[in-house]
């Protein structure tokens, strides 16, 4: 009987071929581009915000320069982040490959399109580029998972699905063509986004701190998953679309409680020298304090503001910064460590939600000088982010995969 045996690798012997890659490397996966795109936005658009604020300077815009802001920070910068974490998690969830090459780059374009048309182009221009990239990534994603059979992250896709609504509706309300107003569409964004924060958070968060702390079990009950995001979503719809009122108040601060009841389940503690999972902990904190001070917000308490700001830059501009760091750490090869640049950017963006929230509440008289301050830190934050994963994300992994 003839036995064949594998061929040995070493003298002689020829290595098993290693898979070519191909393409630019920074369209080789969705968070590469949009990455890079989304922290540049938020580098220029919120000092240029608190610059004209201020009077410093003029924004000639295709829409008023307050409506441009909140837009841009939440259906530019947040929603390029998400795309870009998206399609990449899609690839890792279900092995099927995402957009890559020249139809990534296609999607960047046309997001950088939009970007580039609220100051060149008419209104109705700017508003068809920026409406149509949301749905069809959601497309992408529907398709991909379905052809997979992981329904599971289907409702991540539905809620694509609705801030492309949330968009649509803050293009026709600028245009006069609905009977509401912009920032009611804006406010639905944001708490379409903080619902895709609270429910991968409560996936990935939990996962990450036990993966450092070998023996470390954390259990949060299914009645408190499930009464946190219900509440959450029935307060911040509430908050969206009813008048200000006792029950929108009630509901909130029900919404505020079980989301910090599920957070002390994490552990939180055990992520003290671990920067990396720290970050996440300490943005995931703002979600309760937002939903806080928009409780408040509903008897005139406090202003609305300070409850948005606390969901924007606290929560969203923190998870986004960790994950933006972690996950760009993960898929180009290198450990997950956090540096002392990336820890100050960390401090930076907490500082100026600090700054732009908590500093108003007790000081009102300092709004200016922490706004300013506020503004400086965050930019910081993310040039960081820029001068140090530009290289990465521009160039092939690490350890020569393919992605």
């Amino acid at each position: 009987m003839k036995t064949t045996l594998p061929p040995l690798v070493g003298a002689g012997a020829k290595a098993p071929a290693k898979k070519a890659l191909y393409g630019w490397p920074v369209l080789r996966l969705g968070f590469r581009p949009f990455y890079i795109v989304a922290a540049a936005l938020a580098c220029v658009a919120v000092p240029l915000w608190v610059a004209a604020m201020l009077g410093a300077v003029t924004l000639h815009l295709a829409v008023p320069p307050m409506l441009w802001h909140a837009h841009e920070m939440l259906l530019g910068f947040a929603t390029g982040v998400i795309m870009g974490f998206l399609l990449t998690a899609v690839k890792a969830w279900t092995g099927l490959q995402t957009p890559r090459g020249a139809p990534l780059g296609a999607l960047v374009l046309l997001w950088l399109a939009a970007r580039v048309a609220a100051w060149v182009a008419p209104y109705p221009v700017y508003a068809a580029l920026d409406v149509v990239l949301l749905p069809i990534v959601a497309i992408i994603m529907v398709r991909v998972l379905l052809r997979a059979g992981n329904k599971r992250n289907l409702p991540l896709a539905g809620i694509l699905i609705l801030l492309s609504l949330a968009n649509l509706a803050f293009h026709l309300s600028v245009m006069g063509l609905v009977p509401f107003q912009p920032s009611s569409a804006l406010y639905a964004a944001l708490g379409l986004i903080v619902m895709v924060e609270c429910v991968m958070a409560g996936r990935v968060i939990p996962a990450f701190t036990m993966s450092v702390n070998p023996g470390l079990k954390i259990t949060v009950p299914k009645w408190l998953e499930r009464s946190a995001l219900a509440c959450t979503a029935v307060g911040l719809a509430l908050w969206v679309f009813a008048p200000a009122g006792w029950l929108t108040f009630a509901v909130l601060a029900a919404a505020a409680a079980l989301q910090l009841a599920r957070m002390l389940h994490w552990q939180t503690l055990a992520t003290r020298t671990r920067p990396i999972l720290w970050i996440l902990h300490a943005a995931y904190a703002w979600i309760p304090l937002g939903l806080a001070l928009l409780a408040l917000a509903q008897p005139g308490w406090v202003l609305v503001s300070l409850g948005v700001h606390a969901l924007a830059v606290g929560a969203t501009g923190g998870l986004i910064i960790g994950m933006v760091t972690r996950t760009a750490r993960g898929h180009t090869g290198r450990p997950l460590q956090a540096s002392r640049a990336e820890v100050l950017a960390y401090v930076l963006v907490m500082a100026a939600a600090v700054l732009r929230v908590l500093v108003p509440l007790v000081a009102p008289q300092w709004y200016t000088h922490a706004l300013v301050c506020a503004a400086t830190a965050w930019t910081t934050a993310f040039v960081i982010y820029l001068v140090m994963y530009v290289p990465w994300l521009t160039n092939t992994r690490l350890d020569g995969k393919d992605g």
